[in-house]
């Protein structure tokens, strides 16, 4: 393994098979061709054109998409989609960050409908008299999805309705029992970006990374069943984790890499340096062929 070959592993995306949709004259996501035909096509929801898929223009108001789109994809999840991961939590659907919510999507249907998501992932790190150390959790082994893999220390998707910050937060104390107090320190330091394919599904997202100094007398501690443990590893044995192994979560490798870019554990004569630090920001293409 090496950090370029995570940063690959998350930009797989073969955008050819895809085609954008369009909620008035926002583009919303992207469709796998054959998810678009074989389902998207028959819902009566959407429409053809030249540029894509179109929702019915008749839903006017956010309100109307939402719970539109929600009686569609009940309908799915009754035919087997989704395996078991429907969360009852909504995620925007926005042309852009920032920008007015078009309409909220169930966070297990996003990739289907190729919406960008994301969420805040912070590295809690702690400075001690032998360098900098970085809490490492282990994430459950119930979980639906990696189950058992190593994680940043907090991390989250982005529910519609809440800020950054205020989610962080609010995931410092369910999966780290950080008090607010400690967690409102967290600062906002960069954003990693990446285009990841998994057959139908895509997932554009934007990571909105923070890095939070711990007291050196502060433990985390698991609070609502997502981590299995905390261990404070020192921040080379991280490095070279990520560098070598797949223990991580394929998309935590990217802002481990991001922080030890920021915090010069990465050379800038390393003849990978430039690919790295630009394969971490892949906002608007998917790579094609880095290095």
């Amino acid at each position: 393994m090496s950090f370029l070959d995570h940063i690959r592993r998350c930009n797989n995306a073969d955008l050819s098979q895809f085609e954008s949709w369009f909620i008035g004259q926002e583009r919303a996501g992207f469709l796998h061709r054959d998810f678009a035909a074989d389902v998207v096509g028959k819902s009566g929801l959407f429409t053809r054109r030249e540029n894509g898929w179109h929702l019915d223009p008749g839903l006017d108001t956010p309100a109307k998409r939402t719970a539109a789109m929600r009686a569609f994809l009940l309908t799915l999840r009754g035919r087997g989609y989704f395996k078991g991961l429907w969360r009852e939590e909504e995620y925007a659907v926005a042309p852009h960050d920032g920008t007015p919510m078009l309409m909220a999507m169930e966070r297990s249907a996003v990739p289907w409908f190729g919406v960008r998501a994301g969420g805040p992932h912070m590295t809690g790190f702690v400075r001690r008299a032998d360098g900098l150390h970085i809490w490492v959790p282990r994430r459950s082994y119930e979980k639906p999805t990696f189950p058992g893999q190593l994680d940043n220390t907090v991390a989250g998707g982005q529910p519609a309705g809440l800020g950054l910050h205020e989610n962080l937060v609010k995931e410092c104390g369910e999966e780290a029992s950080i008090p607010p107090q400690l967690a409102k320190q967290a600062k906002a330091v960069s954003v990693v970006a990446y285009w990841n394919q998994s057959g139908q599904q895509l997932k554009p997202d934007v990571m909105t990374c923070f890095d939070l100094e711990l007291p050196e007398e502060f433990t985390p501690r698991a609070n609502d069943g997502e981590v299995h443990s905390f261990e404070l590893w020192p921040v080379q044995r991280v490095f070279e984790t990520v560098r070598d192994t797949e223990e991580f979560k394929y998309n935590c490798n990217l802002v481990l890499i991001d922080f030890f870019v920021r915090h010069g554990l990465l050379s800038a004569d390393d003849p990978d340096f430039v690919p790295i630090v630009q394969g971490l920001r892949m906002m608007y293409t998917p790579m094609s062929g880095i290095g």
